[in-house]
Parts: C-alpha cells; sequence; structure tokens
C-alpha cells in the first residue's frame, strides 16, 4: 500500500524550514542550526499539525490513521537505537557549544584582566670612538644595539619588513586572524610550519618578560598584548619599538646595528635593495639543524630567493615600482663578508684597555660605581646596557702606528721574531693638554695590562715596572729645584753604603770616563748611578719622591715586599726614606708606563701639569627624540692657562736642555734632526747580571712618549735577543720611541729646545777635582822653518844634515815676575783637562 501523505513526506517536512520557524528551532540557535533543532523537536514529539489538521489525510481518522502502516505515526519515529544515538551526540555538541561560549566568555574576562606591563628597557650597546669621532675604539654591551626612531628609518625599509614578515600589518588590529586560520590551516594539512605571529605580537614576544616560551598560554597572552599595542600605538610607533628590538644575525641587535654589520652604513641610509636583505634575514638569521638561515654569506642561495620574496611583496602591496615609490631592485646588493675577529664586540682588542680607564673616569663624574656605592649602577653594567657615544681623546692614526711598532707578535713590529717571552708597553701623551694619544698595554683589554695598574687574583694592585736611569730625569728636576747646578761634580766610583748588602755600580763600568771629578750634567747622559746616589742623598729622597709626585707619577711601589703607595694621597716626608730609600734616585721603584708619560709630559710643558685622560665627551641618547645629549656633568676639562704650574718653567727647561743630548748617543735620533728630550733606563733582575725591565722615554714639545720593554713570561724574567745579548734601554725600546715618535711628529712643526744655562750652584757635590799634570820638560830651538820633529842637522844649512845644534835662549829677555825679579818659563802648551765629553 503506497504510504500516505502524512508518511515520509511529513518528516521531510519536519527538517525543513516551517519546523525551524517553531519555537524548537528557536532551542537550535545556539547551535547556529535550524536543522539540529527540528530533528530535536521530532524526539520530543512538538511538532505542528501537519497540513489538514486533525481530519486530514495525516491526521487519526484519515487515511492511515491509527494503523502502524509506513505512513502512520509509528513510522515517522526512528528505531530506539538509532534514537539513542543520534540523543547523544546531540547532547555532545550542545556541551560542546556550551564550552565554546564558556571559552569565549572567558577569554574576554581574562583579556581585561592583563595590562600592558612595563616595557623590559632594550639594553643598547656603548660605542667608544677615536678623537675623530669614526673609529671606533670598542663596542661594549650584552647586545649590540642602537637606538633609533622611526624618522631614522626609510620608509621602504619598513615596508620591506613588513612584506617579509606582516604584509596585513596596516590593516589588522595587532593579530591576524584570517593569518591564524591559514597557518592553522597550512600545519593541519602537512604544509610548512607557520606561526602567523604579526609584527605587533613578535614586538610584544621580545618587549615583554614570560613571553620567551612556546605554550598555548604564552600565544593567548601574546595575542592579547599584541592587541592592546594596536590600541595604545600608531603603527609607526610600534613599527619603531620591533625594529629596535628584533635580532638580525651576526650579534646585530636592531636595525641600526644590523645596516653597520651587514653595510657598514646607518639604518637612514639603507637603500631598498639593502633594506629587502635585513628584512629577508628576521625570519631566520642563523643557522639551525634543520636550516641553514638566510644570512648571505652562509647560504646565499636561500637568501637571495627569500629577497626576492621580499621584493615581490613589497611590488605586490604597492610599495615599490609605482609613482611616488622607489623603483624595484634588480641587483642583489653586495654584503659585507662577517668579520673574521667577530663583530668586534667587546674589549678584546689592543686599544680595548683604552675602555678600564673610559670606566674611571665615569666614576670620577658620578655616572656609576665601582666600589658599590649607594644608588649608582655598576659601571660595567652601565656601559654594557647604558647605551652611551664616548669620544676619547686617541689619535687613530698614531694608536695604529703604536700597535705596529709595538705588538710583538705581529709581523714587522720592533719585537717580531725575537724570543717569545718580550713584552712591551708604551703611552703616548699630548704635553699641552693631557689627552692620551695612543696606548699600548697588550693585545686584548680583557687580560694583563703591561702600560697600567692591574688588580690581580689576591685584589692587590699590580702593573709596574722599575724604571731604572729613566726616572733620573725627576732626580735631576729635584736636584736643580734645589739649587744645583747641572755643572757641579759629583763621585761616580762604586762603593758600598753603610747598611748595604752590595755596592752602588754604574752598570759594570767602573767609575766611568771621569771617575771622581764627573758633572751632573755627564752623569745624566752618561747615566751613571752612584752620582746620582749621592745627589740624592744630598737633597733628601723625600724631595725626589715630591718631584715625581708634581710631574704626574701617581703610584710607586715598593719592593720588599711589593706594596703600592698612592703619591697623591700622602706627602712624601712621610714615604721616603722610610719606604723610598735613596736608590729611588736611580729608579729601583716600579711606576707604570703611563704615569712615567704623563711626567715627562709635564716636563716638556715647561713643568705645567695635565692629568693624562682619556675621554673627551660623553653622550646618551634621547629616546622621544633619538638626538645625542651630553651628560651632564662630563666631558673633558682642560686648563685655562695650558696646565697647573707644578715645576718651575726654568728647572723643566734646564732638563729639557740636557736630556736633548741623548736620543742621538742611544740611537734614537729622530728624523731631519729634530730636537727630542730623551732618557734611557734599564733594570736588573733581581741583583744577577741580567736585565730584566728596558725603557726609553722622551718629547718634544708636541708629543711626549714612553716605552717600556720586559717579560710576559713569570718563569722566563730576563730579557735577551734572539742572539742571547741582554736588552738595554738603547736597543729596542730606543728602536720603538723613534719608529712611533717619526710618525707622530710627522707634519708637526720643529721645537728648538733650550740648552744648558748652569743655573745654580756649580760648587755644590762631592767630587775631588784631579791635580793639574806636571809641566813638560824644555825643548831644544829648532830650525827655522822646522818643527820640533826635525831630523838632527849634519851640515848646519838647517836641512837635517848637519851636526846637532846647541840649545840657545831667546834672544828677547823673559817677562818681568809678578814680584819683579823677573824670570819665568819658556812657553808651553797649557795642560789638558779630561772632561770626558
Amino acid at each position: 500500500m503506497p504510504p500516505a501523505a502524512g508518511g515520509r513526506a511529513g518528516r521531510a517536512t519536519v527538517g525543513g524550514a516551517p519546523a525551524g520557524a517553531a519555537p524548537a528551532g528557536g532551542r537550535a540557535r545556539v547551535g547556529g542550526s535550524a536543522a539540529v533543532g527540528a530533528r530535536a523537536s521530532v524526539a520530543r514529539a512538538t511538532v505542528p499539525p501537519a497540513a489538514g489538521g486533525p481530519g486530514g489525510p495525516a491526521g487519526p481518522v484519515g487515511p492511515g490513521g491509527g494503523r502502524r502502516g509506513a505512513g502512520g505515526p509509528a513510522a515517522a519515529r526512528p528505531p530506539r537505537r538509532k534514537r539513542k544515538r543520534l540523543n547523544t551526540l546531540v547532547a555532545g555538541f550542545a556541551v560542546l557549544i556550551m564550552l565554546a561560549g564558556l571559552g569565549v566568555v572567558g577569554f574576554t574576562w581574562y583579556s581585561t584582566r592583563v595590562v600592558l606591563p612595563n616595557e623590559v628597557p632594550l639594553p643598547l650597546s656603548t660605542t667608544v670612538y677615536a678623537a675623530d669621532g669614526k673609529s671606533i675604539v670598542a663596542k661594549l654591551g650584552s647586545e649590540n644595539r642602537t637606538f633609533v626612531t622611526i624618522d631614522q628609518i626609510p620608509q621602504h625599509v619598513q615596508d620591506a619588513v613588513a612584506a617579509a614578515e606582516d604584509r596585513n600589518f596596516y590593516k589588522h588590529s595587532g593579530v591576524d586572524y584570517k593569518g591564524i586560520a591559514r597557518a592553522a590551516w597550512n600545519n593541519f594539512i602537512g604544509g610548512d610550519k607557520q606561526g602567523a605571529s604579526t609584527i605587533t605580537q613578535q614586538y610584544a614576544r621580545n618587549a615583554f618578560d614570560n613571553l620567551q616560551d612556546d605554550t598555548y598560554g604564552r600565544k593567548v597572552k601574546e595575542a592579547i598584548l599584541a592587541s592592546k599595542l594596536n590600541d595604545k600605538y600608531t603603527k609607526p610607533q610600534i613599527m619603531q619599538h620591533y625594529l629596535n628590538v628584533i635580532y638580525f644575525g651576526r650579534g646585530a641587535y636592531g636595525i641600526e646595528a644590523a645596516a653597520q654589520t651587514y653595510f657598514n652604513t646607518s639604518a637612514a641610509k639603507l637603500t631598498p635593495a639593502q633594506g629587502a636583505v635585513l628584512a629577508a634575514l628576521i625570519k631566520q638569521p642563523v643557522a639551525s639543524q634543520t636550516h641553514q638561515g638566510y644570512d648571505p654569506a652562509v647560504n646565499p642561495t636561500d637568501a637571495r630567493s627569500r629577497w626576492q620574496y621580499v621584493i615581490d611583496g613589497m611590488v605586490a602591496e604597492g610599495w615599490l615600482g609605482v609613482p611616488g615609490r622607489p623603483d624595484r631592485p634588480t641587483e642583489y646588493p653586495k654584503v659585507l663578508p662577517p668579520p673574521k675577529d667577530g663583530n668586534g664586540f667587546g674589549v678584546k682588542t689592543p686599544s680595548g684597555n683604552v675602555v678600564n680607564y673610559v670606566r674611571q673616569e665615569l666614576e670620577q663624574w658620578g655616572i656609576c660605581s665601582d666600589s658599590g656605592a649607594p644608588g649608582k649602577p655598576a659601571c660595567v653594567d652601565e656601559l654594557r646596557d647604558g647605551g652611551y657615544r664616548i669620544k676619547t681623546t686617541i689619535d687613530w692614526r698614531l694608536q695604529k702606528a703604536l700597535e705596529a711598532a709595538a705588538q710583538p707578535d705581529r709581523k714587522g713590529s720592533v719585537l717580531h721574531g725575537q724570543p717569545k717571552n718580550l713584552m712591551a708597553a708604551a703611552v703616548s701623551i699630548d704635553p699641552g693638554n693631557g689627552r692620551v694619544l695612543a696606548y699600548y698595554g697588550g693585545d686584548s683589554g680583557a687580560d694583563f695590562d703591561y702600560a697600567g695598574k692591574n688588580t690581580n687574583a689576591n685584589g692587590d694592585i699590580v702593573g709596574g715596572h722599575p724604571p731604572g736611569s729613566s726616572f733620573k730625569v725627576y732626580t735631576l728636576a729635584a736636584a736643580i729645584d734645589a739649587g744645583i747646578s747641572v755643572k757641579s761634580h759629583w763621585d761616580a766610583t762604586p762603593f758600598k753604603p753603610s747598611g748595604f748588602k752590595d755596592k752602588v755600580q754604574n752598570a759594570g763600568r767602573g767609575a766611568g770616563v771621569c771617575g771622581k771629578w764627573c758633572t751632573l750634567e755627564e752623569s745624566t747622559i752618561r747615566s751613571y748611578n752612584v752620582p746620582f746616589f749621592h745627589v740624592t742623598e744630598e737633597i733628601g729622597p723625600d724631595r725626589v719622591v715630591e718631584m715625581a709626585k708634581r710631574a704626574g707619577v701617581g703610584t710607586m711601589w715598593t719592593v720588599d715586599p711589593p706594596k703600592p703607595y698612592d703619591l697623591t694621597a700622602s706627602e712624601a716626608a712621610e714615604l721616603a726614606p722610610r719606604r723610598f730609600d735613596r736608590v729611588v734616585g736611580y729608579g729601583q721603584y716600579p711606576i707604570t708606563v703611563l704615569d712615567h708619560a704623563n711626567g715627562l709630559a709635564t716636563l716638556a710643558n715647561d713643568g705645567k701639569y695635565n692629568k693624562a685622560h682619556f675621554v673627551l665627551s660623553v653622550e646618551k641618547q634621547d629616546k622621544t627624540t633619538g638626538e645625542w645629549v651630553s651628560v651632564p656633568g662630563t666631558g673633558e676639562k682642560l686648563h685655562k692657562t695650558g696646565g697647573q704650574q707644578r715645576i718651575r718653567a726654568e728647572v723643566a727647561r734646564e732638563v729639557t736642555a740636557v736630556l736633548k743630548e741623548i736620543p742621538e748617543k742611544n740611537n734614537a735620533d729622530l728624523d731631519g734632526g729634530r730636537d727630542a728630550a730623551g732618557k734611557t733606563g734599564t733594570w736588573e733582575h733581581n741583583g744577577t747580571p741580567r736585565n730584566a725591565h728596558a725603557w726609553m722615554v722622551g718629547y718634544d714639545r708636541n708629543v711626549a712618549t714612553a716605552v717600556w720593554v720586559g717579560s710576559r713570561d713569570a718563569k722566563k724574567p730576563t730579557i735577551v735577543d734572539d742572539d742571547g745579548n741582554d736588552i738595554g734601554g738603547s736597543s729596542f725600546p730606543a728602536k720603538l720611541w723613534k719608529r712611533y715618535m717619526d710618525t707622530a711628529l710627522k707634519g708637526k712643526a720643529n721645537a728648538d729646545l733650550p740648552t744648558v744655562t748652569g743655573m745654580g750652584d756649580a760648587d755644590t757635590g762631592n767630587g775631588t777635582e784631579p791635580a793639574p799634570p806636571s809641566p813638560p820638560p824644555i825643548q831644544p830651538s829648532t830650525p827655522p822653518g822646522c818643527d820640533p820633529l826635525c831630523p838632527p842637522d849634519d851640515d848646519g844649512n838647517g836641512n837635517g844634515n848637519g851636526p846637532p845644534t846647541v840649545p840657545t835662549l831667546p834672544a828677547t829677555p823673559p817677562p818681568v815676575g809678578i814680584d819683579g825679579t823677573g824670570g819665568g818659563l819658556l812657553p808651553t802648551t797649557p795642560p789638558r783637562t779630561t772632561r770626558g765629553y
């Protein structure tokens, strides 16, 4: 029998739109599906009456009514098992919908609770420049980053970054939901893994704490923060923040550091092609186990492919190749190779020691503290993360010249090819202002500084070297200042002072050429020690120490036990002779190369002292404007009169007049016959006959330089050349000093140095004048026209062939004596007095 009109057609009607319009269909809107609601109404028998009413074809009394035929009410119900399964599915889906609703409500509630935290302060690197403001002495910091404002970043660079990382950046509200869906689908079907993080989300991840993990909770919080960031900041501000945070590889954080690292230019000068290279790096700047990254030096093929992707994206978005926009680049730009010695970050370079003095000067200005002062950051931290721009006094040309001459392992240097234990240190200063022009204390600022002070593992201050005879410049100045003339005479005979274990010697040269009658001038030039011991005993060792302090020597070490003393913190009379005995007069007690150079600069400046310093200016960036502003209370402070007059000008000039005789006699005369004052010095190793320290120090009015050569190997403290000869001041130190000074003075005006005046008391001194020599015997007269060496005249004609002639007295009467009795001797040549010059 065919189905009744209210049979299967009736079920179909229940699932149609009319049923969806019923109240049951309203319940179905939770799931967004009327059909589901319709089926639910079938199960609950809440279906409206079928067409035709109770008496209609589908009614209980109509055709087929009251029977279990196919078209009856029983036929409209699903079987019991099927109904149970359907009910279970419907109930599960309803729970899912309820959970989703609760998730929406929870997400909304959570997002209102998340507030924007304070941004993590960006660690900004500090750059230390030479005096030219361009050459980099050192870059410091935990991250190589320099802050720039958005107006310092070209629009085409910003667009390149958007094309690479987030092409909807200018359209979405911080979170790209379409991108998320697309990435999810791509990940689901097994495509390349995509994160769908927008530029704003990436910035949030890098700028805030606790967003570095890779959990779903982090991703939710990241999305919320990105949305809030988008509400708080404009798109240009977000781009600025992002481009100062993101990592570009090779140790470069932020667009400015990246521009310098890859193209040696500033971000403001990047071309569209260069900007696209940097934008392409962001996805993966360094190699991983699965991909080599996009550094063109490591993976050129993929780097170029990624670059092309960025360029294509810029064109597609209308950011290139249209009116008002740059043309599309056609060639991949030239990228710098990674430097062999890293990115130059840190102090492990020959000029790195300069940074230690920069730190000290910052502490003196109150910017930081190395001693834990309350409220002050540590100087190391402040330099690492403070983002300073510091200009130093270093003359980069002279710095490179000094390094080339002094580095022992460098080909072409003075010590290259010599024994490996040899080490050099040198410091050069401008006498007129105290600026340190060049400094070499070793090949790394992180290692021992042979030109300055260091702190050893026990916390002791070390670093001084016995200056030997080079210290006599201060003893000479002290003697002249005490009224002793350089023409005074002193005994150079070696002797053993009371209480001394050994004799005071002249380096194995006995009493020298002048014995007991040596002028102070000659004793300086010939570098005799004994006269300087006597001079120091005469004026007192405290006057020598005081003169060294006035000149600029700030620290001096005792020898046994070795202990540093701050000369500036004590009166000289408190230190000498108690700490520094008479041997201070010829340089037993260690000082630093830097202090010695400062002392020489004072003598070169006619006794006017300028403290040696390294910093010209300190600037910090205003993050609002991007401008560099001077840090208050910092910077070079020069003396208005060219220096503090610590030594009388006439004393300093007299010292200079004596010292200018020395360079020529020690293989250190400067090119072109230029005047220069100098002094050598040598000190033996612990009383042995082998040398351990050798010096050459000197100056003209333009430059003062101190050079030391010693050993860097504690197991081999003595210094000999490759032939086994002892190294003295007139060998390698003099050669290094001359080589550098010739370079430093090139183009400088010749400085005519003064001549000796002999000022002071010439009768001072313990010298013993030698007795005059006996007069020579009377010589016989000689024939006219014949000198005393003519042979006997045999024939009397004066031609040397005649018999000997009888000596005759002069025909003129002798001169009348002072007593009026007459007499006198025949004229003779005057006796010669040995001067030793």
